[in-house]
């Protein structure tokens, strides 16, 4: 089974727990109302979120762009995706749509106001490469954020990051490997450096926020 095929099954398989896992755990959703507010969308805009899941920001986004406004949301795991379409149909939303593709190579043709990606470049193989591209796809003034955990430097988080080393671990799949060639949590932190290095050198002006104890980072660039 190959790399993306193995992540596809493994995200399926635990669609509901990881649902769950996005919509409640504690500050979460005054993490995505930041995230949504930093892309300093207007009421008309076209967002995309890149790697949407369950569909746990599209609220967020959609009160950011209005009725009037459009929501894109890309992922590539079916039964993530059917929870987010279940979500937009219960909510009558017209202008939310969800989609299924690689957010390396998103189904976009059209320019955007704003692009979201929340826990997602840090499973990518080549995420500078990937921001590049997303920033290709902005109008021009329009924003990109990032939303991406890694290793506190605070100096009380020693414990904070050992757990979240674990917690690396157990959502990298396969989950029940012992030993990595690459250890899951080197890689991820390589990879999170990578996009926000890419995503400061192409912006104009960058944002930078801290969360979680200095687990989670927000970065927002605009692009000019």
């Amino acid at each position: 089974m190959s790399g993306a095929s193995s992540a596809q099954a493994f995200y399926g398989r635990w669609a509901a727990l990881y649902d769950a896992v996005a919509r409640h755990t504690p500050g979460v959703a005054r993490l995505r109302e930041r995230a949504a507010s930093a892309l300093r969308l207007s009421a008309g805009d076209t967002v995309v979120e890149m790697g949407c899941g369950t569909g746990a920001n599209l609220p967020y986004l959609r009160e950011q762009v209005g009725p009037d406004g459009t929501v894109v949301g890309v992922d590539f795991t079916g039964p993530i995706l059917d929870r987010a379409r279940d979500l937009v149909e219960r909510r009558g939303w017209e202008n939310v749509h969800v989609v299924r593709g690689d957010a390396t190579r998103p189904p976009i043709t059209d320019s955007v106001d704003g692009i979201l990606s929340t826990f997602v470049v840090g499973m990518l193989a080549e995420p500078a490469g990937t921001v590049d591209d997303w920033c290709d796809l902005l109008n021009a003034g329009g924003h990109l954020v990032l939303v991406d955990a890694a290793e506190s430097d605070r100096w009380y988080a020693a414990p904070i990051n050992a757990a979240f080393r674990a917690v690396t671990v157990l959502s990298t799949p396969p989950t029940l490997r012992v030993r990595y060639e690459n250890s899951p949590h080197e890689s991820l932190v390589r990879r999170v450096t990578d996009a926000r290095d890419a995503l400061r050198a192409r912006s104009a002006a960058v944002a930078h926020e801290d969360h979680w104890a200095g687990i989670v980072r927000l970065t927002g660039g605009r692009i000019d």
